[in-house]
């Protein structure tokens, strides 16, 4: 089945806490097609590109994991975000972005799933865009959104909330962070945000919640799933390795499929996401596992998942 994952490529200036400063190829959409080259998925990135050394580096690593890049207008410079990491790997972003996506004249294939999220579906005026994408394959594509909410780029919150519950809506599984959830709803419990998420229209919600594992939910359905012990070296790139992980688990899954899964399958999907996302942070970058290390890792990773109470 094809994949067409619509959003932002990033250039991450990765600064250590030892004051080392490296750069790799970034941006949460880029990385969840990245995610699925390395695992053998057939993808399409709908992005924007310029044609410079930053642009240069992140479609040579994209078209290395095999994703195929469809430019929607070409901006001044490639956007960029400083990654600052702590001693515990932990990364905070301030970031040099504009998104003025333009799909008039692209030729994309129609695609069997669309991925969307982050920067790309709130910030406008390309955001307007990627949902007129999303809505225009909806028909007989799945559709999935990961907020992955930035908050210097959010705009004002009433706002930014109404943008990110229309992507809800629109899909059939959302993937967010606590943090993602904090900022949105703050002090409100991420359990009880996912399943209001899941009134809106999505068959799943996920919630991934860093060291301290992540959750699954459906309407008749919850578990979760703890963090395996890993030495982390950063998180930057783990939430999409996750996503793409998830992707890859329920290919070919359509929207009845989905609303029914069972807690065995939902225990499968976070094992197997989780682990992905654990080979993530065990090295520098959002260095993805490809097929043949996410199956090693599952052996060697003991996840233990049960019925969310």
């Amino acid at each position: 089945m094809s994949f067409l994952v619509i959003g932002e490529c990033v250039a991450d200036i990765v600064r250590g806490a030892d004051g080392t400063e490296r750069i790799h190829p970034g941006g949460s959409p880029a990385n969840v097609a990245h995610g699925l080259g390395r695992l053998g998925r057939d993808v399409t990135l709908l992005t924007q590109l310029a044609d410079d050394p930053a642009g240069r580096l992140i479609a040579d690593h994209l078209k290395g994991a095999g994703v195929r890049i469809e430019v929607g207008g070409v901006p001044a410079r490639t956007p960029s975000a400083v990654v600052a990491l702590d001693a515990r790997g932990q990364a905070t972003y301030g970031f040099d972005i504009t998104w003025t996506l333009e799909t008039g004249g692209l030729l994309v294939e129609r695609p069997a799933h669309v991925h969307i999220g982050s920067i790309a579906a709130v910030t406008a005026p390309g955001a307007d865009a990627v949902l007129a994408e999303a809505e225009r394959f909806r028909g007989a594509a799945t559709v999935s959104y990961d907020p992955n909410v930035r908050p210097a780029l959010m705009g004002d919150h009433a706002g930014a909330l109404a943008r990110v519950e229309r992507c809800v809506a629109l899909s059939d599984l959302v993937k967010a962070s606590d943090e993602d959830l904090d900022w949105l709803y703050p002090g409100e419990d991420p359990r009880e945000v996912a399943a209001r998420w899941l009134g809106l229209g999505p068959a799943v919600v996920l919630v991934t919640r860093g060291a301290a594992g992540s959750l699954a939910l459906t309407r008749r359905e919850s578990v979760f799933a703890e963090a395996p012990a890993v030495a982390v070296v950063d998180t930057v790139g783990a939430g999409d390795s996750f996503m793409s992980a998830v992707l890859d688990t329920l290919a070919g899954a359509e929207r009845e499929v989905l609303a029914g899964l069972g807690a065995e399958h939902l225990t499968r999907l976070l094992r197997r996401a989780t682990t992905a996302a654990a080979v993530t942070v065990s090295r520098a970058g959002a260095r993805p596992p490809d097929r043949a290390e996410l199956d090693a890792a599952g052996e060697r990773f003991t996840v233990r998942c049960g019925r969310a109470s």
